[in-house]
């Protein structure tokens, strides 16, 4: 039995700032522009590159370090596009530890990690936090130990297997506060060591979430793929319009971003979408400053050699681009600030929602 379908392969589960693929389904933009798009979740993050650079899937998304790490080890993969745009990303720890697994880790000091245990999701993660750990003088095995979590980094933190992980802020973030609440600790007791910040690359481009795309699929199907991404900018500049009715639309999407019923409060998931909302990319594109900065930045931790070429294109992003910050720097620094309020307060879906 054969299928048109493109299939395309999520980074992870299924989370707010997949927005513009969600919407791009719900409201018929695939189906507009001449494609059939199956979206799949992972459930280990680490196949991801290796299923779509192989040709298993397709299409999917992946986060710039990774697109680079899978192109120097062989995998066929290409990005033709970014819709997460230098999301805060670091250490993540809770602050004095938990219960039986207590720690003294201070966010302006890398050192206090001695002796600790570091969690990551996948074997690039690892690499980075070696490069910081050798940077600061600690010994992988006698001062730290890295330890694998895959894509249960809050887990392993909240039951003390580790005592801080790799994670994005406004993502595992997130869901840290939200138990940080269950548990009557206050939110604040979520801390963040930002790996940009440690490893002087100025901002966190290298965890930029991309669309990407096998090669040999791309070189047959540049109409599908063309397609694809036009169908993407619908949906992100949905998003961008009204942020609130795209929020209701995505809980008509997954199920998992609505509400309980009879709760009438913002759930964790809504916080999720309003925090990374101002890192969600408008014209999709792919930033070739950033670019730069990874690639030297992944030649510095030996997961390319130098005489790598980037492998991304704008070639599909057929639009005006957005004018880059003058000073990236500067830009991240006006992005720590609360997010300006959205254009109505979001709000949990009509109690007539079907629940389909």
């Amino acid at each position: 039995m054969s299928s048109d379908s493109i299939s395309f392969l999520l980074n992870w589960h299924a989370t707010p700032y997949h927005a513009p693929i969600f919407l791009a389904q719900h409201h018929g933009f695939f189906k507009d522009e001449g494609v059939k798009v199956a979206i799949l979740e992972p459930n280990d993050a680490s196949d991801v590159t290796e299923l779509i650079g192989r040709g298993s899937v397709d299409m999917g998304c992946k986060a710039m370090v990774h697109t680079i790490a899978a192109k120097a080890r062989g995998f066929g993969v290409t990005s033709i596009g970014t819709i997460l745009d230098e999301p805060f990303t670091g250490l993540l720890y809770l602050k004095g530890g938990v219960e039986g697994h207590p720690h003294d880790i201070e966010k302006d000091h890398f050192t206090s990690l001695k002796g600790k245990r570091v969690g990551y999701v996948g074997e690039f993660g690892r690499i980075q936090c070696l490069e910081l750990a050798q940077k600061h003088g600690l010994v992988e095995g006698q001062d730290i130990e890295f330890v694998r979590c895959g894509m249960d980094i809050n887990g392993a933190l909240i039951d003390g297997r580790i005592h801080a992980g790799v994670g994005i802020e406004s993502v595992n973030g997130v869901e840290l506060e939200q138990w940080c609440d269950s548990v009557g600790r206050p939110t604040s007791d979520v801390k963040l060591i930002r790996i940009d910040e440690l490893a002087e690359l100025g901002c966190c481009c290298f965890c930029s979430i991309l669309v990407i795309v096998n090669d040999k699929f791309l070189a047959a199907n540049k109409e599908k793929v063309a397609a694809v991404m036009r169908a993407l900018k619908r949906g992100a500049d949905l998003l961008h319009k009204d942020p609130a009715q795209a929020w209701l639309d995505l809980q008509h999407v997954k199920k998992q971003f609505r509400n309980r019923v009879g709760d009438d409060k913002p759930n964790f998931w809504a916080k999720m979408f309003e925090r990374c909302y101002p890192f969600m990319s408008r014209d999709l594109v792919n930033v070739e400053r950033d670019w730069h900065k990874v690639t030297k930045y992944c030649q510095r931790i030996e997961v390319c050699d130098e005489g790598f070429e980037a492998n991304y294109t704008n070639e599909f992003v057929q639009w005006e681009h957005e004018a880059q910050p003058v000073d990236p720097e500067a830009n991240q620094v006006a992005l720590v600030r609360p997010p300006l309020p959205l254009s109505r307060p979001l709000s949990p879906p009509p109690p007539s929602m079907p629940l389909d």
